[in-house]
């Protein structure tokens, strides 16, 4: 884990900042990287931790042993329930336990630095209006999406047929179609997510026009490709994309 005083946010901005990293590697470690995270929670082993790095990265390591820790640690023997739990309900276990690690980590900087009020209220506004990495793990954020959207688009027809330019592969699976001459004959089709409100499957952001995104065949959900290691070159060559989440399901069935 990295020492406190290598990494000292002391903004709400930078607070900010390191909540978003530590969440975006704890994500990884739950969807995209799910196999190995499986694989590395071994009850046999002693009490196990996941923890996020600002850096994006995630670990399952023992916990701290000094007392009290430098940071809040996480929660501690997520090795132990696995065989004891479905594998989705397990992973939901520790997506909820993730959630509160991260405020609490979060909310140690600002009493740290102290952060006022209005700062912690503000801290707060910032980190709720990204998804929870539980609703993220569950499927609950894209649900809450689909909601959003079907009420949006009662009302707004026109930047449903927008859409289609707009976010790179709504025309063509695996974000191939970003050509405009693609569009072609497209705009009937009135039923495309907003791409605004698309959130990723692996790390939850919300899509970027300058970003290369890739829809799973199997469940549907878009995700960034550098969060799934898909290149638009290799795109062109995948007939069927399964995500990581859908390839592993198969594989322990």
């Amino acid at each position: 884990m990295e020492p406190l005083e290598q990494y000292n946010p002391r903004t709400v901005e930078e607070v900010f900042r390191d909540f978003k990293g530590r969440r975006a590697g704890l994500i990884k470690a739950l969807t995209s990287d799910v196999e190995d995270f499986y694989a590395q929670c071994d009850p046999e082993k002693e009490n196990l931790c996941l923890y996020g790095f600002p850096s994006e990265q995630w670990e399952v390591n023992l916990p701290a042993e000094e007392v009290p820790p430098e940071l809040p640690e996480p929660a501690l023997g997520i090795n132990f329930a696995r065989d004891g739990m479905q594998e989705k309900d397990w992973l939901a276990l520790v997506a909820v336990h993730s959630d509160a690690w991260l405020l609490s980590v979060a909310f140690y900087f600002g009493a740290r630095f102290g952060f006022d009020k209005t700062d912690r209220r503000r801290l707060f506004n910032m980190i709720n209006d990204l998804p929870t990495i539980f609703e993220v793990v569950t499927g609950n954020a894209k649900k809450q999406v689909k909601e959003r959207l079907t009420v949006s688009n009662n009302s707004s027809t026109k930047s449903k047929s927008n859409s289609k330019s707009q976010h790179p592969g709504m025309q063509v699976k695996h974000a191939k179609a970003t050509q405009p001459k693609e569009e072609e004959g497209g705009l009937e089709e009135e039923d495309e997510e907003e791409p605004g409100d698309t959130l990723c499957g692996a790390c939850g952001e919300t899509y970027a026009s300058d970003e290369f995104w890739i829809c799973c065949d199997i469940c549907e959900t878009w995700f960034h490709g550098k969060c799934v290691k898909i290149t638009p070159a290799r795109a062109e060559h995948i007939k069927q994309y399964k995500c990581p989440s859908c390839t592993n399901k198969r594989s322990r069935t």
